[in-house]
């Protein structure tokens, strides 16, 4: 029976990339298992057609990675923002200007609602429009800032999603500016604010401290099995548990979280640490004392470039492995 696509190998795949001997091998491999039915999880299928045409894109095939981007949207037409911006994006780099417009204009309103979508500036900025990039960010800004203003009485969570949305697109904006070499600006004066604000808010976040434990695969498995107990605290499986550190992660960040990170632990650095401390590895406070305790080459700073090695350890890039999982 032929093998089944997995998440692991489709990671594994996006992290050899244009990189291996044979990048057409991968991308047949990922194409190959999409048109057979063998992708493990039907939810993955249209991230191993990303993978692919994100392969043949950095390959120098446009024309190619455009189809699979336009299958990806096909595969998850609920749940096909983040597919359509990069076929737009390739739109640009082929020259299709005025598809590749259109298609990011009609994605153009997420910036007010989704903290997530500064992907649609990353493709502005990539094909070249940076002044665009950056006046769709001012514009959203302007935007959100005006109903913050005119919407007293909204919840508690809608007044908390818009901090989330100014602080996410005030350090996205204050980034691209000074890759421009533009000179600060009254929203980069609030960027910096906010930034500076940053430790104070944090410390009112109720998930925990700007640097989140983390179990690499082989760890997870073997925590589980040690202390059955913890199943009870942990989700069933790693890429879940990696989902949900990314999102805390993200909420964080949304919320003024500054030097955020994971710290990377080890079963028996755990059990070592319990033992000297006198007290229970199961327990949470243990866990979380044992995290502070963690430093140096056990701590990742969060979050990479788009194009480094993702902080989970798969070897992947991040925008292919955790840096869609927050957008999920």
């Amino acid at each position: 029976m032929p093998e089944l696509l997995t998440t692991d190998r489709i990671e594994e795949i996006g992290s050899l990339g244009p990189e291996s001997p044979d990048p057409a091998a991968l991308v047949a491999e990922l194409v190959g298992a999409v048109d057979e039915g063998r992708v493990a999880d039907p939810d993955d299928t249209a991230y191993a057609l990303l993978v692919a045409a994100d392969i043949l894109e950095q390959a120098g095939d446009l024309a190619d990675a455009l189809a699979l981007a336009t299958r990806a949207i096909a595969e998850q037409p609920d749940e096909d923002a983040y597919a359509r911006s990069v076929r737009g994006g390739l739109l640009l780099r082929l020259g299709r200007s005025d598809e590749g417009m259109a298609e990011l204009t009609a994605l153009r309103p997420l910036l007010e609602t989704n903290p997530n979508a500064t992907y649609l500036i990353d493709e502005l900025a990539e094909a070249g429009h940076t002044d665009l990039a950056l006046e769709w960010l001012t514009g959203a800004l302007d935007a959100i800032l005006e109903r913050t203003r005119t919407q007293q009485h909204e919840s508690e969570d809608a007044q908390d999603e818009a901090a989330a949305m100014i602080y996410g697109l005030t350090q996205r904006r204050h980034n691209l500016r000074e890759e421009m070499g533009l000179p600060h600006d009254e929203y980069d004066n609030l960027a910096d604010r906010l930034r500076a604000a940053s430790d104070h808010a944090l410390d009112a976040l109720d998930d925990g401290p700007a640097t989140l434990l983390f179990w690499p695969q082989a760890e997870f498995n073997a925590l589980l099995l040690r202390w059955p107990a913890l199943a009870d605290s942990y989700p069933t499986s790693w890429d879940e548990h990696r989902t949900q550190t990314e999102r805390a992660l993200v909420d964080a960040s949304g919320l003024g979280g500054a030097d955020l990170g994971v710290v990377v632990g080890s079963v028996a650095g755990l059990a070592a640490f319990a033992e000297r401390e006198g007290s229970d590895p199961t327990d949470e406070e243990t866990q979380d004392e044992y995290a502070d305790s963690l430093t140096g080459p056990d701590l990742r700073a969060w979050p990479p470039g788009r194009n480094d090695a993702c902080w989970c350890g798969s070897g992947a890039k991040y925008k292919k492995c955790c840096l869609p999982r927050s957008r999920s």
